[in-house]
């Protein structure tokens, strides 16, 4: 039997090999839920606590860390990130100075 199997080296962005539409936004997203499930983890807080502060219920959460994130603005995310006590920054550079075409954005939450 002829093994039909290849490999395709992917882009930075799992989204756009997958083809979802506007796949900058979801992996930033993803890149904001990931960060709060870190800062959920990392600060021992549980489902029920962390919704709390967030201002969502606790089912609310665990969709949201299990990646059922497309409905949330990329804003209401933020606010949750500040919610929990993060001060979120953006930095906007000029295209070509430091990020490479396909380069992963990297996001920024400290403690506020």
């Amino acid at each position: 039997m002829k093994d039909d199997t290849s490999i395709k080296r992917g882009s930075k962005n799992l989204f756009k090999d997958l083809g979802y539409a506007d796949p900058e936004t979801h992996l930033l997203k993803a890149g904001l839920v990931t960060r709060i499930g870190d800062i959920i983890a990392e600060t021992k807080l549980t489902q029920a606590e962390a919704a709390e502060r967030m201002g969502l219920s606790q089912p609310d959460v665990s969709r949201l860390l299990r990646g059922n994130f497309r409905e949330v603005s990329v804003e209401r995310l933020m606010r949750m990130l500040t919610k929990l006590g993060y001060d979120v920054d953006i930095v906007v550079r000029s295209a070509g100075k430091t990020k490479r075409a396909g380069e992963t954005l990297h996001l920024h939450a400290q403690p506020g």
